[in-house]
């Protein structure tokens, strides 16, 4: 390994970090060196693009073995007025434009995949035990930025055919025990292959009701109470988010159309959907990996429809389809590919591990920080 000299002057000075095989190395450079700054950064960049590709890579194959998904190609757009894009909290604006070769009809960039996978599954007639997994892109522009958002989002988006008696909160228990190790494995991996970035995910995952923590930390709100546990347990399956708790509200948002968040589950609660919430001492935070569940049936949609008062979407094609019992039951969820690299590379900015929109004054104030983003 070449190790570069350290060039210190006592005007302002640059500091740039990148990936080698075995460890960062730190460089000052001086406003007058622009060109070796320039030439350095770029190299930086490269290793860090390259490091991103490895952890993409590793835990991609972790996940399709652990949970028997095959690759699938997948869409950035559907049509609009059909029920298939992710209604996430039910508030946030899709990108929408007309197509002049279907006369004017208008499509939707999607915010996700959640209801469109399940669609795909009867289209490829699995049979449970059997799922896809695909790389989803999506544009979500009323996202607020902050280290963790961006108006861009990367996700492995997945789903898999499940029996009908595989409703209940164990099954759930067992996909998210399979998806955690995949994390696992993954951050042992990237320790071996880059010594200082260790790892410190626990072995195994805690899971915990919305309304358990509640009732752990009454006077917390729903954040404060995310980083209480997340920071007490180092990793955090938080289960049942979308239906009103005990003190009157909701834990977090769910769409009444795709997670089961309002059926009783055996622990005496209800809910059977989730988030991996994860330590993360970077951000010093909670830091959310993953939003699955257990899909709605028939039964589960129209007691949501009904809760959230939308049961006009009861006539989209998707809804249609459920109701006639025309799809097959399904767990599914996204995992934030942007989020995990962050993670696994010991990062504090989205941005330093996808290419998106921002603020050029912010860029500038990150850049004096030392987060140089892609």
């Amino acid at each position: 390994m070449q190790l570069f000299s350290f060039i210190i002057l006592l005007k302002k000075t640059f500091i740039c970090y990148y990936f080698n095989e075995n460890a960062y190395i730190s460089l000052h450079l001086s406003q007058n060196n622009n060109q070796l700054y320039i030439q350095l950064m770029g190299r930086e960049l490269l290793q860090r693009e390259q490091a991103i590709t490895f952890v993409k890579d590793t835990f991609s194959t972790y996940l399709k073995q652990a949970l028997n998904l095959t690759p699938i190609s997948s869409p950035l757009i559907v049509l609009d007025g059909t029920g298939i894009n992710d209604d996430l909290n039910g508030i946030e604006r899709p990108v929408s434009f007309p197509i002049k070769s279907l006369n004017e009809q208008r499509a939707v960039v999607v915010h996700s995949l959640a209801k469109w996978k399940r669609v795909r599954l009867k289209e490829l007639e699995l049979e449970a035990g059997e799922g896809i997994i695909t790389d989803m892109r999506a544009l979500r522009p009323d996202e607020d930025y902050s280290p963790i958002h961006s108006i861009y989002v990367d996700q492995w988006d997945w789903e898999k055919v499940i029996l009908p008696e595989n409703r209940n909160l164990a099954f759930l228990k067992q996909t998210v025990n399979a998806i955690y190790d995949s994390m696992v494995q993954t951050e042992k991996q990237v320790e071996a292959k880059y010594p200082h970035l260790k790892a410190i995910l626990p072995q195994e995952i805690t899971f915990i009701s919305s309304e358990e923590l509640l009732k752990k930390y009454p006077d917390f709100t729903p954040k404060e109470r995310e980083n209480a546990i997340a920071k007490e347990c180092g990793a955090v399956f938080l289960y049942g988010i979308g239906g009103v708790l005990s003190n009157g509200f909701a834990h977090d948002g769910r769409a009444a159309d795709y997670d089961d968040w309002s059926t009783d589950n055996e622990d005496g609660y209800q809910g059977l959907n989730g988030d991996i919430l994860i330590w993360n001492p970077i951000l010093n935070s909670a830091f959310e990996l993953s939003s699955m569940g257990i899909r709605v049936n028939k039964d589960a949609l129209q007691r949501q429809l009904e809760i959230r008062h939308c049961t006009d979407r009861a006539q989209l094609s998707f809804h249609q389809m459920l109701l006639n019992n025309q799809l097959t039951e399904s767990i599914g969820g996204g995992i934030g590919q942007s989020r995990v690299c962050m993670f696994m590379l010991k990062l504090s900015h989205i941005g330093e591990v996808q290419v998106s929109i921002w603020d050029d004054h912010k860029k500038q104030i990150l850049a004096e920080e030392n987060i140089n983003l892609l």
